[in-house]
């Protein structure tokens, strides 16, 4: 059960994957699950222990997009904390009670997966969380 795992938002998604492909299993034995065009997955012993995402997929979500090219290199998110939940949106009102600000409210993603229903948020420091259920 994926409850809880990195995500790491990286602008040369080729690269990045290619990087991590060769690390993983050169030192941990680890293939990805999955490799599509911005998006790769590793598990480590049936858990996700990696995930690779576009930056540019994902700015688009939360709002920094359309940031001037300059800021986009400060501003926009280079990694997020994913959560497996039962209740999107009873976990994004939980996390608002604690202090979290919504940045995505709940929605379905059919185009990122058929049945995903994610949000996302930011901790009162600022750190991106994404809640998802499927």
């Amino acid at each position: 059960m994926d409850a809880l795992y990195p995500r790491l938002l990286v602008r040369d998604f080729p690269a990045s994957a290619a990087f991590y492909q060769a690390v993983l299993r050169e030192l941990l034995g680890v293939e990805p699950v999955k490799v599509l065009p911005g998006y790769a997955n590793w598990d480590i012993e049936g858990e996700a222990g990696l995930v690779l995402f576009s930056r540019d997929r994902l700015a688009a979500t939360v709002g920094t997009a359309d940031l001037p090219q300059a800021a986009q290199d400060t501003a926009q998110d280079t990694a997020m904390l994913v959560m497996k939940v039962d209740d999107v949106d009873a976990a994004a009102a939980c996390l608002v009670r604690h202090g979290a600000t919504v940045v995505a409210p709940p929605q379905d993603r059919p185009d990122w997966a058929p049945t995903l229903r994610t949000a996302h948020l930011r901790d009162p420091e600022g750190n991106l969380i994404e809640l998802q259920s499927y």
